[in-house]
Formats: C-alpha cells, structure tokens, sequence
C-alpha cells in the first residue's frame, strides 16, 4: 500500500469495515462499467444491500456470524442475466485496490486484499463453467 505521513486505521472493527464498504461501493456505484451491472441488472437497492454486503466482510476479516446467503448462488442468478466478464471482476479489484490504498492500512486491510483476490477468483471460475 502507498505510504502516507499519517497512519491510516486497519479494517479490525465493524465500524471501519462499514467505512471501507461504504467508500468502496460508493465508487463501484459511480463507476461507468460496474454500476449498470449493479444497479440496472441487480437492481440492488443500497439501503437494503449494503448491510448486507457490510455483514459479509465482517464474517470473511472478523469471524463474525450473521451473514447466511450464498453469494455463489446470488451472482449465478445476476451473470444468468448478464454474464459477468473477466474484466467486470479485474475492474472491481481496481476499485477495491482503490478505496484501500486511499484510506487503509494494516493486516486486515491486507487480508482483505488477500480474500477480495480470492473471491473474485472463485467467482470467475466457478460462473465461467455456467
């Protein structure tokens, strides 16, 4: 991560988790390429998604229960709609890079990095086979 005079917090508590979340989808929403994906396909709402979404990364850095849908099956359903293409998941790792080069740092901003890899990767995979 870029180095910047003052230490940027870590993603070790809900509450910057949510921060990070709501930034990073903050600019997924504005984004020219990712946002009709999420918003005119999805058709996600988010007031309603983001807690969601929040409650995701809190299960995958903090170990916390309480997030109890499959995202498998969710993006299934959304890339039976519109195919989600390798460069729709390289640019949300951009956007994600982003947001935490911007205003994280630390083992959790890391981790997060590390599973955010992870999860696009899996997501590539397992929906190129459908």
């Amino acid at each position: 991560m870029s180095g910047k005079d003052a230490a940027r917090p870590d993603l070790d508590s809900p509450e910057r988790i949510a921060a990070f979340v709501d930034a990073f989808y903050a600019r997924v929403f504005a984004d020219p390429q990712l946002a009709p994906i999420f918003l005119d396909v999805a058709q996600i709402d988010p007031a309603r998604h983001l807690p969601l979404i929040r409650a995701y990364w809190e299960k995958l850095l903090l170990g916390r229960p309480g997030y109890q849908r499959h995202t498998m099956d969710i993006h299934r359903a959304l890339h039976a709609r519109r195919p989600l293409r390798a460069g729709d998941f390289a640019r949300w790792l951009e956007l994600f890079r982003a947001t935490l080069d911007d205003g994280f740092e630390g083992p959790g901003a890391e981790r997060a990095w590390r599973v955010a890899q992870h999860v696009a990767t899996n997501m590539g995979t397992g929906l190129a086979g459908d």
